[in-house]
């Protein structure tokens, strides 16, 4: 059994990853080939922005971001303890500083009625992460955002494939970014990840910035990074793309029975909140226990593999680490929170006899 399967999901498109990967060596174009701008009109598309910049990883794609909006030394800027940490990295790696906002109990994603009391003059945006697979609330996050004049990134690493209101994640703030690390919902075959906006000055911006800061060539009007997506990636990820849908549907699906066959035993665990206005694409299915470590023996002994996201939060963390915010229930999930397998191929049977050995 497989946390993640990407063998099978290969099976399915080997022939056209194989097509497209040769159209690239016969091109040579292996740097910002053709591919890449198909890719990002068709990602353009099916989110529902203007832009799409195809960038050379999640990370970079928040740096790229933070970059075009100005964020640099001696700026604040919002985001959640409870994540990866690239969220925080990327600020601090700016100068900037990380100010950590504590997280909803049932969604685990930023609680919006905590960030106001966070704004300071030094604040220059606002960082949700859309964990696990389902959006923060955006709605109100973007209203307290307008009050302040403040742009929003979402870092939807985790939530590509995934609606608010319905509508599609890294659509719904200033920037949305999203990374097609490996075992993410749309994985490349290496590093790689977007940006997404309406806002062609963002946009024209976020283009130069991760090709050196360059406009055209070998003129550079900013400071930018060594940020390109390359067209094998590119190549990789539109085989993938014609299985998108039916992978974000079998997601979906899944993880809905997975929580009906929880529940309908009455295990002790707390299943995924999935709030009304949302869908997720459950990047993680996560559990919470209070008797993780017992129940995480128990599944190894039964060779089922599993994961914690994330057993540290960012303000724990040596390199970030900080006492100034409150963040109690960041801190007491971390303790609590672990992922089971969960991917789109992952079969009835396999399901039950985790949920059995769960029991």
């Amino acid at each position: 059994m497989n946390f993640i399967d990407l063998k099978t999901q290969y099976r399915q498109i080997e022939d056209d990853v194989f097509a497209r990967i040769r159209g690239v060596l016969e091109h040579g174009q292996y740097i910002m080939g053709p591919e890449v701008r198909e890719l990002e009109e068709r990602l353009a598309e099916r989110v529902g922005v203007k832009h799409c910049i195809g960038v050379s990883s999640g990370t970079d794609a928040l740096l790229v971001a933070m970059m075009a909006l100005g964020v640099g030394p001696g700026d604040e800027v919002i985001t959640s303890p409870f994540t990866f940490i690239a969220t925080g990295e990327m600020i601090a790696l700016l100068g900037a500083k990380p100010v950590f906002v504590d997280i909803d109990p049932q969604t685990y994603n930023i609680d919006p009625e905590r960030i106001e009391t966070a704004i300071t003059p030094k604040t220059r945006a606002i960082m949700p992460v859309s964990l696990y697979g389902q959006c923060a609330d955006f709605d109100a996050i973007n209203a307290i955002a307008e009050q302040y004049g403040l742009p929003v990134i979402e870092d939807g690493a985790q939530s590509l494939g995934a609606t608010y209101k319905g509508r599609q994640s890294c659509a719904l703030s200033t920037v949305g970014c999203t990374s097609f690390f490996p075992s993410k919902p749309l994985g490349g075959y290496g590093d790689s990840g977007a940006c997404f906006t309406d806002d062609d000055g963002l946009a024209k911006l976020m283009r130069e910035i991760r090709v050196h800061g360059q406009d055209r060539r070998y003129h550079h009007p900013r400071v930018g990074i060594n940020g390109r997506i390359d067209t094998i990636q590119a190549a990789v990820l539109l085989a993938k793309l014609d299985l998108f849908e039916t992978e974000v549907e079998a997601r979906w699906r899944i993880g809905a029975r997975y929580s009906q066959l929880i529940q309908s035993k009455g295990l002790p665990f707390t299943t995924p909140f999935i709030a009304e206005r949302n869908t997720s694409v459950y990047a993680q299915y996560t559990l919470l226990s209070d008797e993780r470590d017992a129940v995480l023996e128990r599944l190894q002994a039964a060779e089922i593999p599993t994961a914690v996201h994330y057993p540290v939060p960012l303000n724990k963390q040596p390199a970030l680490q900080t006492t100034e915010f409150d963040l109690a229930v960041s801190e007491r999930l971390s303790g609590k929170v672990f992922s089971l397998p969960m991917h789109p191929y992952l079969s009835d049977s396999d399901q039950e006899q985790i949920v059995a050995t769960l029991g």
